[in-house]
């Protein structure tokens, strides 16, 4: 609000007049969080991800079917969680605005799996049975067995399979799945024990006893 719009505000406050009270508010600055910039990245990459995680690509429909077809790719087990619990749905999501040459593929293949199981069991892929889920799935799963009808949508599900394994073994819980731990600092206990013998290989005794 410009400073004479104010004084004029309380001018006709102090005479008793109305005042709009929109036309009279002072708008709210808006709530702008600080940027959080992860390590090894730049100010502008995290400025690309902010705006890119606050954009929206998938529709509640199907970033449900997104969910049911990562869980079935990468299901809950004894070892670990499900893809969805790993955080694999939003991760999808953030692809397909990062590669939006992705984005096509994506939703026809999603379109065409709810028109087949539509015209199979009547109803769209997330409101089947689970028993029909896996049905569908099998038949497009394995692109070598795939029937001619059924080649679109296994591109699409080995499309859905590829990222949905590299959203889950790049998530913390998927990094634990396969116990793998990189490089730590001052803590390297040479080749893992199981490694040598896949090899035929061992550490002679003075490489064992060195810097003890």
């Amino acid at each position: 609000m410009k400073r004479r719009d104010s004084l004029k505000a309380l001018s006709l406050t102090g005479f008793g007049l109305a005042v709009n009270p929109v036309e009279a508010a002072v708008p709210a600055p808006p709530d702008v969080k600080p940027l959080k910039i992860p390590g090894g990245r730049q100010k502008f990459e995290a400025e690309r991800d902010a705006r890119l995680n606050a954009e929206k690509f998938f529709t509640p429909h199907e970033l449900q079917t997104v969910t049911v077809l990562s869980d079935i790719i990468i299901p809950a087990d004894d070892r670990s969680g499900s893809a969805s619990q790993a955080g694999v749905p939003a991760f999808i999501e953030f692809m397909m605005k990062d590669q939006p040459k992705n984005q096509t593929p994506m939703r026809g293949g999603i379109k065409w799996l709810d028109n087949t199981c539509t015209k199979r069991y009547g109803k769209p892929f997330v409101l089947c049975t689970k028993a029909q889920q896996i049905d569908m799935v099998e038949q497009i799963a394995y692109p070598g067995k795939a029937k001619p009808d059924m080649t679109q949508g296994a591109s699409f599900f080995s499309f859905m399979r590829n990222l949905t394994a590299t959203g889950f073994y790049t998530s913390q819980m998927g990094i634990k799945d396969i116990g793998y731990v990189g490089n730590v600092p001052n803590q390297w206990d040479g080749v893992p024990e199981d490694v040598l013998k896949q090899y035929g290989l061992a550490y002679e005794e003075r490489e064992l006893t060195q810097g003890k």
